[in-house]
């Protein structure tokens, strides 16, 4: 039997393309200048695709003999499941192996959101401390911290904040049982109750813009919010018009609506700490993530089976 193509989409770390290479013919898309003729002359052998990027219904409809989409990031909001379920597509994720260090950086970005210490840092740079101290800031203690969409990510981040004494509430799809955390049955609610709103939940059409101008207007003028999950989940004209008018005091964002581009009323407001999605982006988790990459379509094609498929699309019998 021929061995399988695989169709990678994007550039990729070098470890992906060195592995699957030894194995599988493969096919750079990002390297054509002629992509549909490409895709008509490549496309119906290819069965594998390695995506970091947009997977849609015309894509998968070029492929007819596609069997796995192998997806780079816990994030998928970018693969239209809803066409690789009817294809009989399996789509994959990377869950588990950027859990820690996304919650890391959530608990740093606060830290440094609601301490202002790129603030500090620029104020020692520039040589303002030898003129006067730098100005008391804001505080977690007797801080609430609220996880708008309490997952793997959200549940490891509520760990960390427990640690630091913050008392923890979520809203999410359901309510969890397991968790000792309050439940609130809105994003709104949630705001209402807690001063910090960190922003987990997945990306999507049905999460878009679910943090709004009547969230922020709950979260209130000592309310922070911090976001490390996707741009598309917070309405950013009304962000910056609360962060503006003082609805809430600060935010810190590692995730924009329209990467890399940042809006220059956020870039100049000195209540904001901006990341460029680095949420995940270690020299040591971003290598894990690879790794799954790559052996999910390893196992696939050795008969067995994906090893971390989303929910979307249960897996075809073979």
């Amino acid at each position: 039997m021929a061995k399988p193509d695989i169709l990678i989409l994007r550039p990729v770390m070098q470890t992906v393309t060195d592995q699957l290479a030894r194995r599988f013919p493969l096919s750079r898309l990002w390297e054509e200048s002629d992509r549909d003729a490409f895709l008509d002359r490549i496309g119906p052998r290819i069965r594998g695709v390695v995506a970091g990027g947009p997977v849609d219904a015309d894509l998968i409809a070029r492929l007819p003999a596609l069997e796995i989409v192998s997806n780079f990031g816990v994030g998928y909001d970018g693969v239209d499941t809803a066409a690789c379920a009817a294809a009989g597509v399996v789509v994959t994720n990377t869950p588990d192996e950027l859990t820690d260090e996304v919650a890391d950086l959530a608990l740093g970005l606060l830290l440094a959101t609601v301490r202002e210490l790129p603030q500090a840092d620029r104020y020692v740079r520039a040589g303002r401390w030898l003129e006067r101290p730098y100005p008391l800031t804001a505080t977690l203690r007797g801080r609430r911290l609220g996880i708008l969409g309490l997952g793997r990510i959200g549940r490891a981040i509520a760990g960390r904040a427990a640690a630091f004494g913050l008392a923890i509430a979520y809203h999410g799809r359901s309510r969890q049982p397991d968790v000792p955390y309050d439940y609130h049955e809105t994003p709104a609610d949630l705001a209402r109750a807690v001063d910090i709103l960190m922003v987990v939940a997945p990306g999507g059409a049905g999460t878009r813009h679910i943090v709004n101008a009547e969230v922020l207007e709950a979260l209130g003028p000592d309310g922070v919010l911090i976001n490390v999950a996707r741009g598309s989940l917070v309405d950013e004209t009304a962000l910056i018009t609360a962060l503006e008018a003082g609805t809430i005091r600060a935010a810190g964002l590692d995730v924009f609506a329209d990467e890399p581009r940042v809006p220059e009323r956020l870039i100049a407001r000195d209540n904001v700490v901006l990341l460029p999605h680095v949420g995940s982006a270690s020299v040591h988790t971003r290598n894990a993530m690879a790794q799954l990459v790559v052996d999910n379509l390893m196992s696939w094609f050795d008969g067995r089976g994906p090893l971390t498929p989303v929910p979307e699309t249960p897996v075809p019998r073979r």
